[in-house]
Protein backbone atom coordinates (compact mmCIF):
# COMPACT_ATOMS: atom_id res chain seq x y z
CA UNK A 1 0.00 0.00 0.00
CA UNK A 2 1.42 3.24 -1.05
CA UNK A 3 1.98 5.83 1.54
CA UNK A 4 -0.76 8.77 1.97
CA UNK A 5 1.02 12.38 1.17
CA UNK A 6 0.01 15.39 3.48
CA UNK A 7 1.55 18.58 2.87
CA UNK A 8 2.77 21.11 5.52
CA UNK A 9 3.45 24.77 5.02
CA UNK A 10 6.71 26.77 5.17
CA UNK A 11 7.28 29.93 7.06
CA UNK A 12 7.50 31.65 3.65
CA UNK A 13 4.11 30.37 2.39
CA UNK A 14 5.59 27.27 0.41
CA UNK A 15 4.00 24.09 0.31
CA UNK A 16 5.78 20.96 1.14
CA UNK A 17 4.76 17.28 0.49
CA UNK A 18 5.63 14.31 3.16
CA UNK A 19 4.69 11.36 4.01
CA UNK A 20 5.21 9.18 7.36
CA UNK A 21 5.36 5.09 7.41
CA UNK A 22 6.30 2.71 10.40
CA UNK A 23 6.42 2.79 13.77
CA UNK A 24 8.98 3.36 15.78
CA UNK A 25 12.27 5.64 16.37
CA UNK A 26 11.93 8.34 13.78
CA UNK A 27 13.87 8.27 10.71
CA UNK A 28 13.91 10.97 8.37
CA UNK A 29 15.93 9.65 4.65
CA UNK A 30 16.21 13.33 2.85
CA UNK A 31 15.48 13.98 -0.77
CA UNK A 32 18.30 14.36 -2.89
CA UNK A 33 18.15 17.36 -4.36
CA UNK A 34 17.02 18.18 -6.79
CA UNK A 35 15.81 14.74 -7.75
CA UNK A 36 12.76 13.74 -5.47
CA UNK A 37 9.57 12.83 -6.27
CA UNK A 38 7.48 10.83 -3.35
CA UNK A 39 4.95 9.15 -5.45
CA UNK A 40 6.87 8.39 -8.50
CA UNK A 41 9.81 6.59 -6.37
CA UNK A 42 7.22 4.25 -4.64
CA UNK A 43 6.41 3.37 -8.32
CA UNK A 44 9.75 3.12 -9.38
CA UNK A 45 11.09 -0.84 -7.34
CA UNK A 46 14.90 -0.13 -7.27
CA UNK A 47 14.15 3.25 -5.90
CA UNK A 48 11.57 2.17 -2.97
CA UNK A 49 13.93 -0.80 -2.02
CA UNK A 50 16.45 1.96 -1.09
CA UNK A 51 13.89 3.65 1.48
CA UNK A 52 11.15 1.29 2.41
CA UNK A 53 13.39 -0.76 4.65
CA UNK A 54 13.54 2.03 6.87
CA UNK A 55 9.86 1.74 7.54
CA UNK A 56 10.42 -1.99 9.25
CA UNK A 57 11.28 -0.93 13.17
CA UNK A 58 11.17 2.91 12.64
CA UNK A 59 8.71 5.48 11.31
CA UNK A 60 10.50 6.49 7.95
CA UNK A 61 9.81 9.92 7.58
CA UNK A 62 9.98 11.72 3.20
CA UNK A 63 9.66 14.88 2.02
CA UNK A 64 9.91 16.27 -1.47
CA UNK A 65 11.91 19.08 -0.98
CA UNK A 66 10.67 22.92 -2.65
CA UNK A 67 11.15 22.86 -6.25
CA UNK A 68 11.05 19.39 -7.00
CA UNK A 69 7.39 15.87 -6.64
CA UNK A 70 4.96 17.40 -5.21
CA UNK A 71 5.61 20.16 -3.16
CA UNK A 72 5.42 23.37 -4.95
CA UNK A 73 7.89 23.84 -7.71
CA UNK A 74 7.31 27.30 -8.23
CA UNK A 75 9.82 28.69 -6.02
CA UNK A 76 12.20 31.39 -6.03
CA UNK A 77 14.57 30.83 -3.19
CA UNK A 78 16.60 27.43 -3.18
CA UNK A 79 19.29 28.91 -0.78
CA UNK A 80 20.52 26.62 2.37
CA UNK A 81 18.05 28.44 4.27
CA UNK A 82 15.16 27.52 2.35
CA UNK A 83 16.15 24.08 1.95
CA UNK A 84 16.57 23.82 5.77
CA UNK A 85 13.06 25.74 6.51
CA UNK A 86 11.84 22.71 4.70
CA UNK A 87 13.04 20.18 6.59
CA UNK A 88 12.11 22.11 10.02
CA UNK A 89 8.83 22.06 8.73
CA UNK A 90 8.21 18.70 8.52
CA UNK A 91 9.70 18.44 11.96
CA UNK A 92 7.71 20.86 13.59
CA UNK A 93 4.84 19.40 11.54
CA UNK A 94 5.30 16.02 13.05
CA UNK A 95 6.42 17.21 16.72
CA UNK A 96 9.41 15.76 16.90
CA UNK A 97 12.35 15.99 19.32
CA UNK A 98 14.79 12.98 18.17
CA UNK A 99 15.60 11.58 15.38
CA UNK A 100 18.37 9.63 12.53
CA UNK A 101 19.00 11.76 9.51
CA UNK A 102 19.67 10.10 6.56
CA UNK A 103 21.29 12.11 3.68
CA UNK A 104 22.93 11.75 0.34
CA UNK A 105 24.89 13.55 -2.44
CA UNK A 106 23.17 17.46 -2.26
CA UNK A 107 21.11 16.84 0.64
CA UNK A 108 24.09 16.30 2.60
CA UNK A 109 25.25 19.99 3.51
CA UNK A 110 21.29 20.81 4.60
CA UNK A 111 21.63 17.45 6.63
CA UNK A 112 25.25 18.91 8.22
CA UNK A 113 23.89 22.40 8.69
CA UNK A 114 21.18 20.73 10.29
CA UNK A 115 22.76 18.23 13.04
CA UNK A 116 25.22 20.91 13.62
CA UNK A 117 22.65 23.69 14.60
CA UNK A 118 20.03 21.16 16.19
CA UNK A 119 22.46 18.79 18.26
CA UNK A 120 19.53 18.01 20.69
CA UNK A 121 17.61 17.01 17.72
CA UNK A 122 19.89 14.52 15.93
CA UNK A 123 20.51 10.86 17.24
CA UNK A 124 22.71 9.69 14.44
CA UNK A 125 23.78 11.03 10.59
CA UNK A 126 23.78 9.11 8.27
CA UNK A 127 25.68 10.64 4.95
CA UNK A 128 24.94 8.20 2.42
CA UNK A 129 27.75 8.51 -1.41
CA UNK A 130 28.47 11.47 -3.08
CA UNK A 131 27.91 13.57 0.44
CA UNK A 132 29.82 16.69 0.34
CA UNK A 133 29.93 19.98 2.89
CA UNK A 134 31.26 22.58 -0.05
CA UNK A 135 29.01 22.67 -3.62
CA UNK A 136 32.34 23.30 -5.08
CA UNK A 137 33.79 19.37 -4.14
CA UNK A 138 31.09 17.96 -6.38
CA UNK A 139 32.25 19.39 -9.68
CA UNK A 140 34.81 17.49 -10.28
CA UNK A 141 36.16 17.40 -14.47
CA UNK A 142 33.57 14.34 -15.00
CA UNK A 143 30.80 15.66 -12.97
CA UNK A 144 31.05 19.64 -15.16
CA UNK A 145 31.32 17.58 -18.99
CA UNK A 146 28.18 15.86 -17.49
CA UNK A 147 26.87 19.06 -16.16
CA UNK A 148 27.06 20.54 -19.78
CA UNK A 149 24.71 18.14 -21.11
CA UNK A 150 21.72 19.82 -18.81
CA UNK A 151 21.33 22.58 -21.09
CA UNK A 152 22.05 20.54 -24.11
CA UNK A 153 20.11 17.56 -24.43
CA UNK A 154 17.65 16.69 -21.21
CA UNK A 155 16.91 13.42 -21.76
CA UNK A 156 20.22 12.54 -22.32
CA UNK A 157 21.34 14.28 -19.11
CA UNK A 158 19.19 12.52 -16.89
CA UNK A 159 19.84 8.92 -18.24
CA UNK A 160 23.59 9.29 -17.73
CA UNK A 161 22.63 10.93 -14.26
CA UNK A 162 21.24 7.72 -13.17
CA UNK A 163 23.48 5.32 -14.69
CA UNK A 164 26.78 6.91 -12.99
CA UNK A 165 24.74 7.13 -9.33
CA UNK A 166 23.51 4.13 -9.51
CA UNK A 167 25.83 1.91 -11.61
CA UNK A 168 23.11 1.19 -14.01
CA UNK A 169 23.76 -0.71 -16.91
CA UNK A 170 20.79 -2.41 -18.22
CA UNK A 171 19.36 0.30 -21.11
CA UNK A 172 15.39 -0.15 -20.27
CA UNK A 173 16.48 0.84 -16.59
CA UNK A 174 18.38 3.77 -17.10
CA UNK A 175 15.30 4.78 -19.69
CA UNK A 176 13.23 4.47 -16.60
CA UNK A 177 15.15 6.31 -14.38
CA UNK A 178 15.93 9.61 -16.65
CA UNK A 179 11.97 9.81 -16.93
CA UNK A 180 11.72 9.27 -13.39
CA UNK A 181 14.77 12.10 -13.03
CA UNK A 182 12.30 14.14 -15.42
CA UNK A 183 9.06 14.07 -13.45
CA UNK A 184 11.02 15.44 -10.67
CA UNK A 185 11.94 18.64 -11.71
CA UNK A 186 11.88 20.65 -15.42
CA UNK A 187 15.04 21.35 -17.06
CA UNK A 188 14.63 24.91 -16.30
CA UNK A 189 14.23 24.10 -12.62
CA UNK A 190 17.51 21.60 -12.27
CA UNK A 191 19.63 24.72 -13.70
CA UNK A 192 18.74 26.54 -10.73
CA UNK A 193 18.83 24.45 -7.74
CA UNK A 194 21.92 23.10 -9.78
CA UNK A 195 23.30 27.17 -9.40
CA UNK A 196 22.36 27.32 -5.65
CA UNK A 197 23.77 23.96 -4.95
CA UNK A 198 27.34 24.98 -6.26
CA UNK A 199 27.26 28.35 -3.93
CA UNK A 200 26.56 26.20 -0.62
CA UNK A 201 29.10 25.84 1.45
CA UNK A 202 28.74 24.52 5.70
CA UNK A 203 32.57 23.10 6.24
CA UNK A 204 32.16 25.32 9.34
CA UNK A 205 29.48 23.69 10.58
CA UNK A 206 31.25 20.04 10.13
CA UNK A 207 33.12 20.35 13.87
CA UNK A 208 29.61 20.72 15.43
CA UNK A 209 28.15 18.39 14.83
CA UNK A 210 27.45 15.77 17.58
CA UNK A 211 25.90 13.22 16.21
CA UNK A 212 27.65 9.91 15.62
CA UNK A 213 28.12 9.73 11.88
CA UNK A 214 28.49 7.40 9.25
CA UNK A 215 29.75 8.56 5.85
CA UNK A 216 29.95 5.87 3.22
CA UNK A 217 31.75 6.16 -0.12
CA UNK A 218 31.45 4.17 -3.22
CA UNK A 219 34.42 2.99 -4.08
CA UNK A 220 35.22 3.99 -7.78
CA UNK A 221 32.64 6.74 -8.03
CA UNK A 222 32.52 8.68 -11.01
CA UNK A 223 30.95 11.72 -9.63
CA UNK A 224 33.02 12.03 -6.36
CA UNK A 225 36.93 11.40 -5.26
CA UNK A 226 37.60 9.56 -1.77
CA UNK A 227 39.38 12.27 -0.48
CA UNK A 228 35.87 14.49 -0.29
CA UNK A 229 34.49 11.41 1.61
CA UNK A 230 37.88 11.35 4.13
CA UNK A 231 37.91 15.12 4.94
CA UNK A 232 33.91 14.77 5.56
CA UNK A 233 35.20 12.32 8.36
CA UNK A 234 37.91 13.86 9.22
CA UNK A 235 36.21 16.74 10.06
CA UNK A 236 33.10 15.52 11.86
CA UNK A 237 34.50 14.92 15.43
CA UNK A 238 32.35 11.35 15.92
CA UNK A 239 32.12 10.18 12.68
CA UNK A 240 33.12 6.93 10.50
CA UNK A 241 34.06 5.91 7.30
CA UNK A 242 32.90 2.95 4.87
CA UNK A 243 34.22 2.18 1.79
CA UNK A 244 31.39 0.18 -0.30
CA UNK A 245 30.90 -1.31 -4.33
CA UNK A 246 27.48 -0.92 -4.35
CA UNK A 247 24.94 1.28 -4.20
CA UNK A 248 22.36 -1.11 -2.47
CA UNK A 249 25.36 -2.14 -0.31
CA UNK A 250 25.48 1.86 0.65
CA UNK A 251 21.62 1.72 1.68
CA UNK A 252 22.06 -1.61 3.97
CA UNK A 253 25.67 -0.11 6.09
CA UNK A 254 23.12 3.36 6.24
CA UNK A 255 19.81 1.32 7.38
CA UNK A 256 21.81 -0.85 9.76
CA UNK A 257 23.88 2.19 11.25
CA UNK A 258 20.66 4.29 12.02
CA UNK A 259 19.16 0.81 13.18
CA UNK A 260 22.07 0.27 15.71
CA UNK A 261 20.93 -0.42 19.26
CA UNK A 262 17.72 -2.51 18.31
CA UNK A 263 17.65 -5.84 21.15
CA UNK A 264 16.69 -7.94 18.18
CA UNK A 265 17.34 -8.38 14.25
CA UNK A 266 15.03 -7.40 11.70
CA UNK A 267 13.98 -10.64 10.02
CA UNK A 268 13.22 -9.28 7.18
CA UNK A 269 14.70 -10.72 3.74
CA UNK A 270 17.40 -8.28 2.14
CA UNK A 271 18.01 -6.86 6.12
CA UNK A 272 21.98 -5.73 6.90
CA UNK A 273 22.82 -8.08 9.78
CA UNK A 274 26.05 -9.08 11.12
CA UNK A 275 26.64 -12.45 10.56
CA UNK A 276 28.58 -14.51 13.81
CA UNK A 277 30.00 -18.09 13.42
CA UNK A 278 31.01 -20.37 16.21
CA UNK A 279 33.45 -23.38 15.55
CA UNK A 280 34.95 -25.91 17.99
CA UNK A 281 38.16 -26.27 17.14
CA UNK A 282 39.50 -29.96 16.36
CA UNK A 283 35.92 -31.07 17.36
CA UNK A 284 37.05 -34.18 15.53
CA UNK A 285 39.88 -35.49 17.43
CA UNK A 286 38.15 -34.96 20.21
CA UNK A 287 35.67 -37.53 19.29
CA UNK A 288 38.30 -39.78 18.15
CA UNK A 289 39.73 -39.09 21.50
CA UNK A 290 36.57 -39.37 23.83
CA UNK A 291 34.21 -41.44 22.43
CA UNK A 292 30.33 -40.17 20.89
CA UNK A 293 29.13 -40.45 24.13
CA UNK A 294 31.15 -38.23 25.85
CA UNK A 295 32.47 -35.85 22.96
CA UNK A 296 28.86 -34.76 22.47
CA UNK A 297 28.54 -33.93 26.52
CA UNK A 298 31.59 -31.41 25.80
CA UNK A 299 29.75 -30.21 22.88
CA UNK A 300 26.57 -29.57 24.75
CA UNK A 301 28.58 -27.23 26.84
CA UNK A 302 29.14 -25.58 23.78
CA UNK A 303 25.92 -25.13 22.70
CA UNK A 304 24.47 -23.98 26.15
CA UNK A 305 27.29 -21.11 26.41
CA UNK A 306 26.28 -20.10 23.05
CA UNK A 307 22.99 -19.85 23.31
CA UNK A 308 23.17 -17.87 26.55
CA UNK A 309 25.35 -15.33 24.90
CA UNK A 310 22.86 -14.95 22.02
CA UNK A 311 19.80 -14.55 24.34
CA UNK A 312 21.87 -11.99 26.65
CA UNK A 313 23.00 -9.84 23.68
CA UNK A 314 20.21 -10.21 21.25
CA UNK A 315 21.27 -12.21 18.90
CA UNK A 316 19.54 -14.93 16.57
CA UNK A 317 20.33 -18.55 15.76
CA UNK A 318 20.25 -19.39 12.12
CA UNK A 319 21.27 -22.82 12.71
CA UNK A 320 24.09 -25.10 14.47
CA UNK A 321 26.13 -27.31 12.94
CA UNK A 322 26.82 -29.85 15.36
CA UNK A 323 30.34 -28.13 16.23
CA UNK A 324 29.70 -24.65 15.29
CA UNK A 325 26.33 -22.35 15.13
CA UNK A 326 25.62 -19.08 12.71
CA UNK A 327 23.71 -16.11 14.45
CA UNK A 328 22.45 -13.24 13.38
CA UNK A 329 22.22 -9.17 14.94
CA UNK A 330 20.43 -6.49 13.73
CA UNK A 331 23.72 -4.47 15.18
CA UNK A 332 27.26 -5.20 15.14
CA UNK A 333 27.82 -3.52 18.79
CA UNK A 334 25.53 -6.63 20.01
CA UNK A 335 27.91 -8.76 17.96
CA UNK A 336 30.85 -7.99 18.96
CA UNK A 337 29.78 -7.96 22.68
CA UNK A 338 28.42 -11.26 22.30
CA UNK A 339 31.53 -12.69 20.81
CA UNK A 340 33.57 -11.05 23.72
CA UNK A 341 31.60 -12.25 26.33
CA UNK A 342 31.18 -16.03 25.00
CA UNK A 343 35.03 -16.36 24.38
CA UNK A 344 35.18 -14.79 28.28
CA UNK A 345 33.01 -17.91 29.66
CA UNK A 346 34.75 -20.38 27.98
CA UNK A 347 38.26 -19.17 29.17
CA UNK A 348 36.64 -19.17 32.87
CA UNK A 349 34.93 -23.06 31.93
CA UNK A 350 38.41 -23.96 30.79
CA UNK A 351 40.53 -22.97 33.68
CA UNK A 352 38.89 -26.54 35.90
CA UNK A 353 37.54 -28.18 33.22
CA UNK A 354 39.52 -31.24 32.56
CA UNK A 355 38.66 -30.81 28.69
CA UNK A 356 38.52 -27.56 27.43
CA UNK A 357 36.58 -26.05 24.96
CA UNK A 358 38.30 -23.65 22.37
CA UNK A 359 36.10 -22.40 20.32
CA UNK A 360 37.14 -19.66 17.19
CA UNK A 361 34.44 -16.98 16.14
CA UNK A 362 34.20 -14.94 12.94
CA UNK A 363 31.91 -11.95 11.94
CA UNK A 364 30.90 -10.47 8.80
CA UNK A 365 28.54 -7.69 8.00
CA UNK A 366 26.31 -7.43 4.73
CA UNK A 367 23.01 -8.28 3.41
CA UNK A 368 22.41 -12.16 3.31
CA UNK A 369 19.42 -13.24 1.87
CA UNK A 370 16.72 -14.59 4.11
CA UNK A 371 15.17 -18.47 2.86
CA UNK A 372 13.37 -20.96 4.68
CA UNK A 373 14.57 -20.11 8.28
CA UNK A 374 18.52 -20.15 7.09
CA UNK A 375 20.91 -17.27 5.72
CA UNK A 376 22.51 -17.37 2.15
CA UNK A 377 24.98 -15.24 0.38
CA UNK A 378 28.26 -13.34 0.42
CA UNK A 379 27.84 -11.76 3.87
CA UNK A 380 27.29 -14.89 5.00
CA UNK A 381 30.62 -16.80 2.57
CA UNK A 382 32.81 -14.50 3.95
CA UNK A 383 32.04 -14.80 7.63
CA UNK A 384 32.52 -18.54 7.72
CA UNK A 385 35.70 -18.07 5.47
CA UNK A 386 37.14 -15.72 8.44
CA UNK A 387 36.17 -17.63 10.96
CA UNK A 388 38.07 -20.74 9.23
CA UNK A 389 41.54 -18.17 9.55
CA UNK A 390 40.79 -18.21 13.23
CA UNK A 391 42.69 -20.34 15.80
CA UNK A 392 40.57 -21.37 19.22
CA UNK A 393 39.48 -18.47 21.76
CA UNK A 394 40.17 -15.82 18.67
CA UNK A 395 37.26 -13.03 17.94
CA UNK A 396 38.34 -12.43 13.77
CA UNK A 397 36.19 -10.03 11.97
CA UNK A 398 35.82 -8.33 8.74
CA UNK A 399 36.95 -4.60 7.10
CA UNK A 400 32.84 -3.72 7.57
CA UNK A 401 32.30 -5.41 11.20
CA UNK A 402 35.83 -3.25 12.23
CA UNK A 403 34.32 0.11 10.13
CA UNK A 404 30.61 0.10 11.56
CA UNK A 405 32.05 -0.27 15.38
CA UNK A 406 34.65 2.29 14.82
CA UNK A 407 34.53 4.78 17.83
CA UNK A 408 33.34 1.82 20.38
CA UNK A 409 36.41 1.01 21.13
CA UNK A 410 36.83 -2.34 20.62
CA UNK A 411 40.31 -3.09 20.59
CA UNK A 412 40.86 -4.17 17.12
CA UNK A 413 44.46 -5.72 15.58
CA UNK A 414 45.10 -5.48 11.74
CA UNK A 415 46.01 -8.90 10.46
CA UNK A 416 46.13 -7.56 7.01
CA UNK A 417 44.98 -8.98 3.76
CA UNK A 418 44.89 -12.58 2.97
CA UNK A 419 43.12 -14.73 0.24
CA UNK A 420 40.32 -16.91 0.96
CA UNK A 421 38.64 -19.74 -1.23
CA UNK A 422 35.94 -18.70 -3.50
CA UNK A 423 36.62 -14.79 -3.06
CA UNK A 424 38.70 -13.19 -5.71
CA UNK A 425 40.28 -10.27 -4.04
CA UNK A 426 41.78 -10.31 -0.89
CA UNK A 427 40.13 -9.46 2.16
CA UNK A 428 41.25 -7.84 5.17
CA UNK A 429 40.98 -9.30 8.11
CA UNK A 430 41.06 -8.03 12.12
CA UNK A 431 41.46 -10.00 15.48
CA UNK A 432 39.06 -8.62 18.24
CA UNK A 433 41.22 -8.71 21.62
CA UNK A 434 38.74 -9.93 24.81
CA UNK A 435 41.24 -10.84 27.37
CA UNK A 436 41.73 -8.09 30.30
CA UNK A 437 44.74 -8.16 29.89
CA UNK A 438 45.32 -7.28 26.22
Amino acid sequence: MEPRIQYAQTKDGVSIAYYTLGEGTPVIVMPWIPWSHLEREWQFPELRRMVEPYSEKSMLIRYDHRGSGLSERDVTDRSLAAYLLDMETIVGQLGLETFALVARASSAPVAIAYAARNPERVSRLALGPMSYARGTDLYSPQVEGITALLEVDWELYTETIMRWAFRWSEWEAMRRGGAYFRECVTQQEALAAMQSLREIDVSDDLSQVKAPTLVVHLRASQFMDLNVAKSLTANVPNARLVIVEEPEQAAAVMKGFVGEGEETEPTEPGAFRTVLFTDVEASTALTQRLGDAKAREVLREHERIVREALKAHGGSEVKTMGDGFMASFGSATKALECAIAMQRVFAERNESAPEPILVRVGLNAGEPIAEDDDLYGTAVNLAARITAQGKGGEILASEAVRQIAAGKKFPFSDLGETTLRGFEDRVHIYQVSWREED
